[in-house]
């Protein structure tokens, strides 16, 4: 009977048995064992400021915080399972693209996807996003990225479209007293009225910066600042907000942990603002 299971089995006789040893047994007993108390380090760095990672934020996070390193297999391999997931981010389906009146001038296209030039203040991104929290309320996230360093220099969040969104955003900008305006330094956006706007135009060139846009529907164009958004959807508590309270309380306390306590794989493992000071170290 076992020769035949195991040639249905295509194992042979030899290893049936070893499988079934008192030796095989306490091999796989010693390895549940060390696999149950990696799975709680690992869960320690998974949920570390409540913000839910995936396998190579969650290597960082181990070697950052805690001084452990693992490698991404055997981080991969735990998380497959214990099915410890992260959520997976998905493309906004309702997005919209909006036109520039005939008042509204819309900008060369300066920046050509160059977000990395190793210059923090020299590349800078912005654009606009929705919030859906408690009962169906709606907010709007309008941000100011380096991209350079990815670090968030700059937020406003507002229940309404209104200009102020992108204009508020560029006045904090001016308040962020660790932000240094780089020579030749540029704001990229996307062809949204807010940002072909004569109002916005006129407080970029205050704030000494030439304006760059991406082309019309071209998402690509702006992907830094695509990234940061779909990565704070993912992470951030919005939906358990009651109010517009604690929604800005919840997106401040995100941009604090995403600028200084999460780690990022192109940033050579470090959080932007670690990043960003290591750039000026090295200039």
């Amino acid at each position: 009977m076992v020769s035949y299971l195991c040639e249905v089995a295509d194992v042979s006789r030899s290893g049936y048995y070893n499988y079934f040893s008192k030796e095989s047994h306490e091999k796989r007993k010693k390895r549940e064992k060390e696999d149950l108390e990696i799975k709680m380090i690992i869960l320690k760095a998974f949920n570390f400021k409540r913000r839910k990672k995936g396998a190579r934020q969650i290597k960082m996070t181990l070697a950052g915080q805690f001084k452990i390193n693992y490698n991404l297999k055997r981080i991969g391999r735990i998380m497959r399972k214990y099915n410890i997931v992260c959520p997976i981010r998905r493309t906004n389906p309702y997005r919209k693209i909006m036109k520039a009146t005939l008042e509204h001038t819309v900008v060369p296209n300066l920046l050509n996807r160059r977000f990395k030039q190793g210059i923090p203040g020299k590349v800078l991104l912005t654009d606009i996003t929705y919030l859906h929290y408690s009962k169906g309320q709606k907010a709007y996230l309008s941000t100011i990225l380096d991209g350079s360093t990815s670090e968030v220099l700059a937020y406003y969040v507002s229940t309404s479209l209104k200009m102020d969104l992108s204009t508020e955003a560029l006045n904090q900008l001016k308040k962020n007293r660790n932000f240094k305006l780089a020579e030749g330094a540029l704001i990229h956006s996307d062809q949204g009225f807010h940002y072909t706007s004569p109002i916005f135009q006129e407080e970029v060139k205050k704030s000494g910066l030439k304006q760059s846009m991406s082309r019309r529907g071209n998402c690509w164009d702006n992907a830094l600042q695509e990234s940061f958004f779909g990565h704070f959807k993912d992470e951030a508590n919005i939906k358990q907000c009651k109010n517009l309270t604690e929604l800005k309380k919840e997106i401040k306390s995100y941009i604090t942990h995403y600028n200084h306590t999460r780690y990022q794989w192109n940033l050579k493992k470090m959080t932007p603002v670690d990043y960003r000071n290591h750039l000026l170290s090295i200039a």
